[in-house]
């Protein structure tokens, strides 16, 4: 009967109340990540435009870029929109549905992203190691090979994850100390035991996240001592690995500081913990389209002439 006495006190409604410690502060928060937004989504549409446009740039290195773009583009969405109305209008409120399906779509994306960085990782492998066999490995019925079992693993541990969290009780409080419906800051809410949901979290860190920077790390030490053998000769292809390798480091990085900030004691405040949340889904999507822009040679060169002379991109192929 308790049980059943809690359930009906079970929260459907929360308030995200992320830094609202900064009181009258918190609009002006408004303005950085607006323009943060208008960033990602002009620069990663700007990407995807010229990789779409540009036959020069149909390879499957370009290709895999050009997901990634769409990615950064989606991620976003799913939760500035709403962040940012928060910090203008103060509406924070949100169903408990509605956070489930924001949660789904932040970790489901976060985790494609990484497993982008491993597919992208996995072109250079061909490119650099196995040459000869380039096309025949990236043709898309051998590379789809590579594709579908990393996303049914990434599925299911998500689907798992957010499953348990919607079936716990939340009867002590429905303010959710962040601006967004991360995994932790959610079930910590709940008046029972989240262990079973801690280890489920901690199983999609391991499997999806270590899992890919295991694999990416084996690639590039393969690639690098391959390099090392061949003198010059695959330093082009091996300079886009830097590129990998810089977004790789920025992503995992805040990823695995903002999984630890919830899991072990420390003195990390909360609006340090949820800047460092926004770091990790927020700033690769702004950052992406810069790096890429930047660091590759075809994609920068591409770009200047679609500045200096828009007409000479066709709107069709």
């Amino acid at each position: 009967m308790k049980h059943l006495s809690a359930q009906n006190l079970s929260f459907s409604e929360f308030r995200l109340n992320g830094f609202y410690s900064l009181g009258e502060w918190r609009p002006f928060l408004f303005i950085p990540f607006f323009l943060m937004f208008l960033l990602a989504i002009t620069g990663n549409s700007i990407l995807m435009f010229l990789i779409k446009t540009q036959k020069s740039l149909h390879s499957p290195m370009y290709i895999l870029i050009g997901v990634m773009a769409g990615v950064d583009l989606i991620m976003p969405i799913f939760f500035v929109p709403n962040m940012l109305l928060s910090f203008l209008f103060s509406w924070s409120g949100i169903s408990l549905t509605g956070c489930l399906i924001q949660m789904f779509g932040i970790h489901f994306v976060g985790a494609l992203q990484i497993t982008l960085l491993f597919w992208m990782a996995l072109d250079r492998y061909f490119a650099i190691c196995k040459p000869l066999y380039y096309h025949k490995y990236m043709e898309i019925p051998n590379f789809l090979k590579f594709v579908f079992a990393p996303l049914i693993r990434n599925g299911l541990l998500i689907v798992t994850m957010v499953s348990l969290a919607g079936k716990l009780t939340f009867c002590a409080t429905n303010v959710i100390d962040h601006c967004f419906c991360e995994h932790m800051a959610l079930v910590q809410l709940a008046c029972e035991d989240i262990t079973f949901n801690n280890i489920v979290g901690l199983l999609a860190a391991f499997f999806i996240a270590a899992a890919d920077f295991i694999l990416i790390t084996v690639s590039y030490v393969v690639m690098f001592i391959s390099v090392l053998k061949s003198g010059k000769v695959h330093m082009k292809a091996f300079n886009t690995c830097i590129t990998h390798l810089i977004v790789l480091s920025i992503s995992l990085t805040t990823a695995l500081i903002s999984f630890l900030s919830y899991r072990i004691r420390n003195n990390i405040s909360s609006n340090n913990r949820i800047f460092i949340s926004i770091i990790y889904l927020f700033f690769p999507s702004c950052l992406h389209p810069l790096i890429y822009g930047w660091r590759i040679k075809e994609i920068r060169q591409t770009f200047l002439k679609f500045i200096n002379k828009p007409n000479v991109f066709p709107l069709k192929n």
